[in-house]
């Protein structure tokens, strides 16, 4: 493969052919790169911390594994989330009668001294605005395992169609109806959001 420096996202794939070569450089660059984004991800998936850096370390690890297998037949970000989602996925599908929940909202303090009344707007907005993302959070992980693992590549993660039904090894027709599914989901869940009803953006 021929990597020009227009194909600026293949990069990735560039760095793993050299891991495949016994780089251990490139591989700590891909670690440094991608592992926020898919630890992130994954908390999103599974809503728990600690659960989620672990199956990080185990995403990693097999991509270090099948480094000698590895061919750049798609973006490394379409293979790497592959294994990604199906490891969050199985663990979602072990767990689900004990998955634990994290909380995502953020408390407010109670009972601090009160201040000027423009300070007293600022905070009650920020209030209001924590109680939304809290609720839109909420409502994005109540979604069915594989609508929100495709909201989150979708949204997060910024990935096409084409990607996200390379990772989900689904059609893309067959993404955008999950995708579709998904937002009127969220559309409907959080319609109190907007005044004329149409629902609130996730953010």
């Amino acid at each position: 493969m021929i990597v020009t420096p227009a194909m600026s996202l293949e990069r990735d794939a560039e760095l793993m052919l050299r891991v495949r070569e016994g780089d251990e450089t490139s591989f700590a660059l891909l670690l440094e790169k991608h592992r926020k984004p898919v630890i992130h991800f994954l908390y999103r998936m599974v809503q728990n911390q600690a659960v989620a850096e672990e199956l990080a370390q185990e995403v990693f690890l097999r991509v270090y594994r099948s480094r000698e297998s590895y061919e750049p037949t798609a973006k490394f970000t379409t293979w790497l989330f592959r294994i990604t989602t199906h490891l969050a996925l199985n663990h979602v599908r072990d767990r689900r009668k004990d998955k634990l929940h994290d909380s995502i909202d953020e408390k407010v303090e109670e009972g601090a001294p009160r201040q000027l009344a423009d300070r007293e707007a600022n905070v009650e907005q920020q209030m209001l605005r924590q109680a939304r993302l809290g609720q839109i959070k909420a409502a994005v992980d109540e979604l069915p395992e594989k609508q929100r693992g495709a909201v989150l590549m979708h949204k997060y993660q910024e990935m096409d169609y084409s990607q996200i039904a390379a990772v989900l090894g689904i059609s893309e027709s067959a993404v955008k109806s999950l995708l579709f599914r998904a937002y009127e989901s969220l559309r409907s869940r959080l319609r109190h959001f907007s005044p004329g009803g149409t629902g609130q953006k996730v953010n």
